[in-house]
């Protein structure tokens, strides 16, 4: 197996080219700033020239970022290029040279509306830039080429995506327990939990296996924002002693999400149950060494900066 990833330097890259070298793989991690998207022809130069036997495409707009989806509204154009532009070219390519695609999506190309967990049947139906152009991207990778594999994946966090969870932890600490929450709800997933799941798939498609489509995963056990920002703060309280002295007095501020955020994130997972056997995972242990990192080596009630 021979992958060639774009996209390697995100959260979601990063874990996965350590899960890649554990198992002996030999990828070709694209370098940052290798390829213009706005060039095809260079584009397809790379992909020729590696000669790899499979394409995962991780790119996308401010990949590794819990922000992508509101900053991607006041740059539309380079949303457009990264979300929809490189993945049709990349599928070109692709089918001209035979090679299968995995391509990293999002639940942003539904509108939230859905009570329930979306599934693979509902109709896309982005809010936003950032869910509007991955939703082209999508499309244009099906149109483009046969072999490929969409995963659509909700709300991400892990090392070097992880602002949102910063941020409650310190308007914690400076506001005495006010937290401002979004209404919403979505199935936390940590960063090394995709990872598995791709390095999952990675080997069927390795394996010449039919499983061509569209697949949702996202982690066990969903929650509303509310719920979850209090599960941080009790396990940032074990590190951090400002906080464990506001958890009695506690006032999330509920503010209704607004668009390009949506309402509900959460994704049935009984297809890619079903094709290749994946299971959700907890995504507790990863919140909680996560938040412990956070504090390693500095001093009690301090985190560790970006």
């Amino acid at each position: 197996m021979k992958p060639l990833i774009f996209g390697a330097e995100s959260a979601v890259g990063k874990e996965l080219l350590k899960q890649f070298q554990a198992r002996g793989v030999n990828y070709i991690a694209l370098e940052p700033g290798r390829t213009d998207t706005r060039d095809s022809l260079a584009l397809a130069r790379v992909i020729t020239q590696a000669e790899p036997d499979q394409v995962i495409n991780l790119s996308s707009y401010r990949a590794g970022s819990q922000l992508a989806v509101m900053d991607a509204e006041l740059h539309p154009l380079d949303c457009e290029r990264i979300n929809h532009d490189q993945p049709s070219v990349i599928a070109q390519v692709c089918d001209h040279l035979n090679i299968p695609l995995l391509h990293l999506s999002t639940a942003y190309v539904f509108n939230g509306d859905k009570k329930l967990g979306y599934n693979e049947q509902d109709v896309v139906m982005p809010l936003g830039v950032y869910g509007a152009s991955s939703a082209r991207g999508e499309e244009a990778i099906a149109a483009a080429l046969n072999k490929h594999v969409i995963v659509r994946t909700g709300w991400i966090f892990g090392a070097g995506q992880d602002e949102h969870i910063r941020r409650w932890i310190e308007e914690a600490r400076q506001g005495e327990g006010a937290v401002m929450v979004l209404r919403r709800k979505f199935s936390p997933t940590p960063v090394e939990d995709v990872a598995r799941v791709l390095v999952a798939i990675s080997h069927q498609v390795d394996c010449h296996a039919s499983v061509w489509g569209t697949y949702h995963y996202c982690g066990l056990e969903t929650k509303r924002e509310s719920e979850f920002v209090q599960h941080v703060l009790k396990m940032a309280a074990q590190h951090d002693e400002s906080i464990f002295k506001l958890l009695d007095h506690l006032s999330l501020n509920l503010v209704r999400a607004e668009s390009p955020e949506i309402t509900n994130t959460t994704l049935a997972t009984k297809k890619i149950f079903d094709t290749f056997g994946i299971k959700q995972r907890s995504w507790h242990g990863s919140l909680q060494a996560l938040i412990k990192s956070f504090y390693k080596s500095r001093p009690s009630g301090t985190m560790e900066e970006n």
